[in-house]
């Protein structure tokens, strides 16, 4: 089959049952936008590149699939690098394809040209600058391949607009060999007996769940193995709804703004299993404390993660899910039954604080998010920006199954959530979408309801308002003594007409007395809506 390189990358698409894709056109991506009036892909215009990226990655975390997004060279491609960084953080497989100046032309600095390929090395998978036409067909297998195996993570494809417009015969490979990439998804038998071993010995163990458990869909195993066994589970941020987070088990987030008793019962333990997470200092700071009370288990698909940040005892490399499925058909119920009255005491001593909001003359953003919690299902899907609004969402938001809490965790990226949003609505369809957003990071990607307007998406956004880029004045407030240095939004707009100019019904509230018919309004049906909150700017996190 004799194609150009254009065409042969939207064929190549088809054959990896790409269903859609996110981007925004310009000249040198150009050839591939006119192949792809040709294809039955769909494809979402963003309003700016950085929301296309992000829309793969909540598309990539609510599917399982990988996300695609397309942008053009020089700034196009540059607008993607903060989002190809995000889902390298938090191990999301998307692919990336930019367009580039022709091929005679790099290094020359000509017009629109940006070295997207040594820019981004430093935090993609892999990345590719596409010199041979006949090349494309094995490059887009190995950047899914790459991308969705092993650690999942993004994979960058530079292509020069010359090498589009080339022709080749077209042959698609049916299979990947790249050498010195051989993931390990087996866990080694004796390891894993190790585990077993230790946890038998074990007075107060205690698993971390990490963002690895979502990626592996292994929640089942993991909840097999919590019922089996009655160790208690914390998670990292990437790991909520690895366990539903009202199961008796479940201790909540832990690190800097996490739950006491999870955080209690990792400094506490005896033996630590860490499943599927880098512990990063936002979760596990003093890891050398721990490690002088307990033996620390590290599972992980990623050797390179196991004894990075924490010394470990026994390490296991392999998938998480096949990795539990063994642990669980050799794992004995343990007797622990005074680790979990002690941990049950810490958690009735330190319970969230829920108290009497009726009065307040703001919304309380905890009993708003415990409310939503309460009238949607558990197939609802929370994705949050960054900041307050994120801590509260981690620590009040009811979150049942895996898949359905989508926050950018390593990276912490303002302006993740909303173009998520659109992502994970068109991968889940008719189910809810709801952002949880600040003023602040909200306006990092307001733009993108003009994405929403023109695709029809029923996403719903829930705005904290407090005036205040609330988690850097929080700082400021802590560790600063007060001294608050460039962040107030008092000029902010009146979001309510800004959804308005894009056809979106929204209301505004400022009492806790307005939530619970204000959220029933919005969920009462499938299409956009804003719901403004106004907030105290001194509701803390910590």
């Amino acid at each position: 089959m004799r194609l150009t390189g254009a065409k042969a990358i939207i064929k190549a698409l088809e054959m990896e049952n790409v269903e859609v894709m996110f981007g925004y056109p310009g000249a040198a991506i150009c050839p591939f936008y006119d192949a792809l009036l040709d294809s039955g892909i769909r494809h979402i215009l963003t309003r700016n590149e950085q929301g296309a990226v992000h829309a793969a990655s909540g598309y990539a975390r609510v599917t399982g699939k990988t996300g695609v997004c397309v942008a053009t060279s020089g700034p196009g491609a540059t607008n993607l690098i903060t989002g190809i960084a995000t889902a390298y953080m938090d191990s999301i497989p998307v692919v990336a394809i930019t367009g580039q100046v022709s091929s005679e032309l790099i290094g020359k600095d000509v017009f629109q040209e940006a070295d997207i390929t040594g820019a981004t090395a430093p935090f993609c998978k892999h990345n590719y600058l596409v010199k041979n036409v006949k090349d494309l067909p094995r490059i887009i297998k190995e950047a899914f391949h790459i991308a969705s195996t092993g650690r999942p993570g993004p994979v960058v494809i530079d292509i020069p607009v010359d090498v589009q417009n080339r022709e080749l015969d077209f042959i698609y490979p049916d299979k990947v060999d790249i050498k010195g990439y051989k993931p390990t998804y087996k866990g080694h038998a004796q390891q894993i007996k190790r585990v077993a071993e230790a946890l038998e010995n074990a007075k107060a163990p205690v698993i971390c769940a990490g963002g690895g458990v979502v990626n592996a869909n292994a929640s089942g195993e993991l909840l097999e193995l919590v019922n089996k066994s009655g160790i208690p589970v914390v998670t990292t941020m990437m790991g909520i709804g690895s366990l539903p987070s009202k199961h008796k088990l479940n201790l909540g987030m832990l690190g800097s703004h996490g739950l006491y008793a999870a955080n209690y019962a990792v400094h506490n333990a005896d033996l630590l299993i860490i499943m599927g997470a880098r512990v990063g200092d936002r979760a596990i700071a003093a890891t050398n404390k721990i490690t002088e009370k307990a033996k620390i288990i590290h599972i992980d698909i990623d050797p390179a993660e196991i004894g990075k940040n924490i010394e470990v005892t026994v390490p296991v490399v392999g998938d998480v899910k096949l990795i539990l499925k063994d642990l669980i058909d050799i794992i004995k119920p343990l007797t622990i039954d005074n680790w979990l009255d002690t941990i049950n005491k810490v958690k009735s001593e330190h319970p969230l604080k829920n108290r009497d909001y009726t009065d307040s003359n703001t919304v309380n953003p905890k009993y708003l998010l415990t409310v939503l919690s309460e009238l949607t299902g558990e197939d609802s899907i929370i994705t949050t920006e960054v900041g307050q609004n994120q801590i509260w969402s981690a620590n009040y938001y009811n979150v049942r199954k895996a898949r359905k809490f989508i926050t950018s965790g390593g990276m912490g990226t303002m302006g993740y959530g909303l173009p998520a949003a659109m992502g994970a609505k068109i991968g889940v369809g008719k189910e809810k979408v709801i952002v949880i957003g600040g003023d602040g990071s909200f306006q990092m990607s307001m733009q993108e309801m003009g994405t929403i307007k023109q695709n029809k998406l029923g996403v719903k956004i829930i705005i904290f308002n407090n005036s205040r880029l609330g988690m850097v004045r929080e700082i400021q407030k802590v560790r600063y003594c007060g001294r608050y240095s460039q962040v107030l939004l008092d000029e902010n707009p009146d979001f309510v007409k800004l959804a308005e100019a894009y056809s979106f019904r929204g209301e505004r509230i400022s009492t806790n007395a307005d939530v619970k018919d204000a959220l029933a309004r919005m969920l009462s049906d499938d299409e956009p809506y804003l719901l403004e909150c106004i907030v105290d700017p001194e509701e803390p996190t910590l």
